[in-house]
């Protein structure tokens, strides 16, 4: 049970690690102001995330507009492990800027 938890935390991390989810995390961590409001924030980000996935091929004028397999478990373990690396990535830049504020 504990290999399957610090394997989505892995995969997470590794895919909020890029451009996009680091983009995305950053702003969240931004609007975050309580730790309480954590899980909510990252399933903005979730959202935010997958909807920037799918229109970043109209905004770059490289493709239409192609709606993900939402039928498809891959798709919602996609989201899940999304999910719990904004979980990890917006809570460290949380922290570092609520330490950052304090000693401001």
């Amino acid at each position: 049970m504990l290999e399957v938890v610090l394997s989505f935390a892995r995969e997470g991390f590794a895919e909020v690690n890029a451009v996009l989810g680091l983009l995305v995390a950053a702003v969240a961590a931004f609007l975050l102001n309580k730790w309480t409001r954590l899980p909510v924030i990252a399933a903005g980000a979730v959202l935010a995330h997958a909807g920037l996935e799918i229109l970043a091929p109209v905004i770059a004028e490289s493709g239409g507009l192609r709606l993900p397999s939402l039928l498809e478990a891959h798709y919602w373990r996609y989201l899940a492990v999304l999910f719990v690396g904004y979980l990890i990535v917006i809570g460290i830049l949380f922290a570092i800027k609520r330490v950052v504020i304090k000693s401001s």
